[in-house]
This record gives C-alpha cells, structure tokens and sequence, in this order.
C-alpha cells in the first residue's frame, strides 16, 4: 500500500503544481498529502441514518482509495462513543455537533475535541404519542385536502401540556443528549410556543436541564424511543432517523414537525477527533476528510438517484438495522407524518448540497449560543469568546486542504465546494427558523436578547 500511494504521490505532484501555476487552485500544494501515518482505523457511530457518509465510505471503497482500513464499529450511546474517542480506543466518530464543542468548553466530560466535516444538514423530527396527537390534532388548522397544515408549531401542544399540569402529572419528552441537536431543536420549538423546556445551572451541580421546565426533558438513546415512548415513559420525543419513522410503522407516535420546519437546512451531525489524533496523525486526518467528503456528494449525486442503494446498505444490521421500508421513507426524499400522510421531503437528509459538509464557524457558534441560552454556559461571555471556540474546534483549513486534492486529482470539481479564496466560515444572516428570529453567527449576543425564553446577558436560572 506505501508502494502504491508513492506512485500516485509522484504521478499527482506536477498536475498539482501545474493547476497551481495556471491559478486552477488557490494556495496549493506543491505535492499531496503523504501516506497515512496510521492505515488501520476504527471508527464509531450511532445506528441513525445520518451515519451514511462512513457506511458509503467503507462500501464504496473510498476509504481504501486513500491507503487506509477502516472498522466501523456501532456504539452503545452518544457518552461512551466520546469517552472512547477522547482514551483512544476509537480513532474517530460520528458525532452530535454539540459534542466537540461541549468537551473543549468543559460541560460534561473536558477534552480537546475537533472537527473538519461537518455530515448532513437536517434529518431530524419531533414525535408525540397518539394521545397527544389526537389532542392536538383538534386544534390544527386543515388544508384543502383535509391534512393537517405543516409547520405544526407547539402552541398547539401548550393546551396539552397546561391540561398535565393542572392535573399534577409530569409531561415528559425524551431527547438523545445535552449537547445534541436534538435537544436545542426541541427546545427551540418548545420556546418558540411559549413552553419552557428548562434551564442547566451546572455551576450549582444541576444538570439535569428541567429548572423552571413546563416539559420535562431526558436523554433516552436513539434506538430504544419508540420503545420507551410505547411504554408511556414519555410523551415524545426528538431523534433522528428511522425512530420517527418507526414509531409511525408501528402505530405508537406521530411525527408532528421535522427540524427542517424549525429551521431550514439546519446543520446536524458531525466527524470528530481528538485534537491529540489529529496532531499525531495529520496525513491521516486528510486522506479520512478525502474519502468523507466523495461519500456525501455519492449520496447527493444525481438528485439522490444512489439513495435506494444506500438505503438497502443502512439497512445492514452492522449499520442501521431497520427496515428497508422505514428507512426509505425518510432517506428516499419523503417523510410520513400520520399514517398515511406521506409528503416529498427531498431535503430532508442533505448530505453534500448547499455546502452541507463544509465546517462553518456560524453553525458552531449557533450551538453555542443555545448552550449559553439553556444555562449550560452558566457566565456571559463576549461575542469573541463564541468566535474563539468555534475556531478552535472547527476546522476548515483541514477540510479545504482535503477538498483541493480531490480538485487536483480530479475526483471532485471546484464548483462542488464554496469559494474558499472568499470563504469567512459565517453563513449570511438566516432567516429560515419557526418563529422568524433572524440568526446572524457574528453576533450571538445580540441573538441572544431577541428571545423571550431563555437566558441573556448576566441572566442565570
């Protein structure tokens, strides 16, 4: 394998420095990235759909068209897989975009956590049980076609969650993780319908999230919440693919909104490594970022025309595991909300358009702005706090050094990538979100104070 990626070095170096000369690409390299430091490799992952690009990686071989060999390996939960990232025994994960952050600011477990492609945008939903749905169901609006109107907002859930309460009975919504998406999607949705989801205070030792809370959330991992939701242990739940789905196959849940109504191609999971690794094993971190990135454009090529076969790959009991119907019914371009309501959807999983697997600094700084919304930063910070983080764990430099050499060997095109002679890492200003707050990523405090739930300035809960 050393022999056969010195001969693509050598083979590779003049075209490089030939489209550097003709100004083909902007600061390239005199030669590619040398061979990986370490070829065997073991990666985790949660069994969501949203684990594609890894799975498309390893089947596709794009892994091995960069000299390395990699195991994927399916965690118990979102804790040990980054307990074992952080000791080594995983070289790199499938993660919570929370997850990098919250490690390096310390909420939680404390390490030095990075990342330089981001997985998907969306691909997220929020389902309640059929109780709750059947309630809520009398108060939504109807189209001419008799279906609910979507976005389904939680104003309509409020008088439900008033009725628990007046009757002394806890209303319980389960999500997978402090730091992931999914809670901040759940709360952001709560909020927006004027229920509070509650507030962290870890400096007085409570993490439990549920201060102040008129819904009370817990973390319950993805796999087991149509389970747990037919049990009754919870009344809903946010999670990703195929669990709203199944609960639908079963007949136990409805899915009543999807995170891109909360708010469009919102950005989701991602891949993260210890910054230790990563300084180790830089040549390595490339080739890995190289073979990602080809899996997400597979995934999004040809208006996913390879989303049946990636669908029947996740459906793999080694990867997902569910079944083949359930998973299509998200990964194929359409989402079913109440049995029988199946709508096109074809942005619910994005996994390379609209420079989805681009590291933005504005997507890490949005995350840490909820964290600091929900208590889970306890002090204010400046606004040059939020951008010093956001570039110390993401890291675009490293994704577009990655994409370059795909440029020059021609796997890849520039116009598939953003123009990174142009490229701040901050989105424009974001309109898209369910209760029209606009999101500017330069200033998180300033969108801190437009909330009327949630903590700003010195505030504490």
């Amino acid at each position: 394998m050393n022999k056969r990626q010195a001969v693509k070095g050598l083979m590779l170096a003049p075209l490089v420095l030939a489209l550097s000369l003709a100004g083909g690409i902007k600061d390239a390299h005199s030669a590619p990235t040398g061979p990986a430091e370490k070829p065997d490799l073991k990666f985790g992952f949660i069994k969501l759909t949203d684990m594609a690009p890894l799975a498309i990686a390893y089947e596709k071989r794009f892994f091995e068209d960069e000299g390395l060999y990699v195991t994927l390996e399916a965690q118990a939960n979102w804790k040990v897989l980054l307990d074992r990232v952080i000791d080594g025994q995983l070289d790199g994960a499938h993660m919570l975009a929370g997850q990098p952050l919250g490690a390096t600011i310390g909420f939680g477990t404390k390490a030095d956590v990075i990342t330089a492609f981001s997985m998907d945008l969306n691909g997220n939903g929020i389902t309640v049980s059929k109780p709750v749905w059947e309630e809520m169901k009398k108060r939504i609006p109807k189209g001419a076609d008799g279906k609910p109107v979507h976005p389904i907002k939680a104003d309509y859930m409020k008088p439900v969650v008033d009725a628990y309460k007046k009757a002394g009975k806890p209303f319980n919504m389960g999500m997978v993780f402090p730091v992931s998406t999914h809670n901040y999607e759940l709360r952001y949705w709560l909020a927006a319908g004027g229920l509070h989801p509650g507030y962290y205070a870890p400096d007085k030792g409570d993490t439990s999230g549920q201060i102040k809370a008129d819904v009370l959330l817990s973390v319950t991992p993805p796999p087991q919440m149509p389970a747990t939701l037919e049990a009754g242990t919870i009344n809903g739940y946010c999670v990703g693919e195929p669990w709203n789905q199944q609960a639908v196959f079963k007949g136990i849940g409805v899915p009543v909104i999807t995170d891109y109504e909360i708010w469009k191609n919102n950005p989701e999971k991602v891949f993260g490594v210890s910054q230790a690794w990563a300084n180790k094993y830089p040549n390595t971190h490339i080739h890995v970022v190289k073979a990602l990135i080809r899996a997400a454009k597979w995934l999004d090529d040809n208006n996913n025309a390879n989303r049946p076969e990636s669908v029947k790959i996740l459906s793999q009991p080694n990867y997902v595991g569910a079944d083949y119907k359930v998973i299509a019914n998200s990964m194929t371009g359409t989402f079913e909300y109440e049995k029988g309501d199946t709508r096109k959807v074809p942005d619910f999983n994005v996994f390379f358009r609209y420079n989805a697997t681009y590291p933005y600094y504005s997507d890490a700084v949005w995350y840490l702005s909820q964290m600091r919304r929900w208590g889970q930063i306890s002090e204010a910070k400046p606004d040059s706090w939020y951008m010093d983080i956001a570039k110390k764990v993401y890291r675009p430099d490293i994704y577009v050094q990655a994409a370059k050499e795909l440029i020059a060997e021609g796997k890849m095109k520039s116009a598939d990538f953003p123009n990174f002679a142009k490229e701040t890492g901050f989105k424009p200003p974001q309109k898209e979100f369910i209760d029209g707050i606009t999101y500017d990523g330069t200033k998180p405090n300033a969108y801190l104070a437009k909330f009327k739930i949630g903590l700003k300035g010195a505030e504490k809960p």
